[in-house]
């Protein structure tokens, strides 16, 4: 029997549902999922993390779930957004596969049987492209566009389409990462860093029919500041003096060609130093080299604390033979 990191017995297949103010597609995507999962002959679970709406979803979902004990419901105390809503339901979860989708009916409960059949293919993640996607232009298809070619660029996990909720994964991927801030669409990329094996494949995309879009533009800058941790969790977590230490010595190799050129100007060029801003510049730089390497150093302290004090190894193993040790 499989058991979860909860310790409860683990179905086939947890879809996860996060919902603000979802009042009106509730009942249609509750019946779509459900209607998909039956169709699969599986076991499942609908686990649905109300957001802290301020409308009537959280009593549309409590009536769903007295009817059905497929559904679990989870209500936060306010609105905490969606990363946090979609790592509530990953604890929640029991299934082998986790799939998460967005409760606005602009994912096709239709593809689930199609991402578990790739996930059967030997993959650890599969991630949903809207190659047709319904939104529009302006405001939400080219800064996605942008977007995807940065992240892309920067974890080398190539995605025509990180922003995509609708993604499986199996349990054991999502055991060992932790969510915060915008997080939940780099979980393909921060997976990687575990070694899985990530897959994409196209997936319907539907015109949003009720209620207002909780996605703008301005989400992109928060997008791209958590871009910048993933790099360096996924480069540098273990290694932060890699870094810092790098750029560090570049500073202060800078500092010392620039003071070099300052006495040089002074001893050959009579040029007094307080005339010269290069004297300013090496001072500068100096300190801000030697800044760097103690930032670095200070860095190395808090990876081992991370990793030491939690018991966290620095690798992943796939599989063992004849030995005692647990997967890690």
């Amino acid at each position: 029997m499989i058991v979860t990191k909860r310790g409860d017995p683990a179905l086939d297949i947890s879809i996860v549902v996060p919902v603000y103010n979802e009042q009106d597609n509730v009942n249609a995507v509750y019946s779509a999922i459900s209607a998909s999962l039956q169709a699969m002959g599986c076991s499942y679970e609908i686990v649905m993390v109300d957001d802290g709406s301020s409308d009537g979803s959280y009593s549309v979902l409590k009536g769903l779930a007295a009817k059905d004990p497929n559904l679990k419901v989870v209500r936060f105390r306010r609105n905490f957004g969606q990363t946090a809503a979609m790592s509530a339901g990953f604890d929640y979860a029991k299934g082998d596969i986790i799939i998460p989708m967005d409760g606005d009916l602009q994912n096709d409960p239709a593809d689930i049987p199609r991402l578990v059949e790739k996930i059967h293919e030997g993959y650890d993640v599969v991630s949903g492209w809207r190659s047709d996607r319904k939104d529009t232009f302006i405001t939400r298809k080219i800064p996605s566009l942008l977007a995807n070619a940065l992240i892309s660029r920067l974890t080398g996990v190539h995605l025509h389409d990180y922003g995509c909720t609708l993604k499986a994964y199996r349990r054991e991927v999502l055991d060992g990462i932790n969510l915060y801030g915008e997080m939940h669409r780099f979980v393909p990329a921060l997976a990687s860093q575990y070694g899985a094996k990530v897959a994409e494949l196209p997936v319907n995309h539907f015109p949003r029919l009720h209620g207002v879009s909780k996605y703008g533009i301005s989400r992109t800058l928060r997008v791209v500041l958590d871009l910048i941790t993933v790099k360096f969790l996924l480069a540098y977590s273990t290694k932060p003096i890699q870094l810092f230490g790098k750029w560090g010595i570049y500073t202060i190799a800078f500092g010392m060609l620039t003071g070099s050129m300052a006495v040089y100007m002074k001893l050959f060029e009579h040029l007094s130093m307080n005339r010269n801003p290069l004297l300013i510049l090496t001072a500068f730089l100096l300190f801000m080299g030697i800044q760097f390497i103690v930032l670095g150093l200070l860095g190395e302290l808090n990876a081992r604390t991370y990793f030491e004090s939690q018991g966290k190894p620095i690798y992943t193993v796939l599989d063992s033979i004849n030995t005692d040790a647990e997967k890690v």
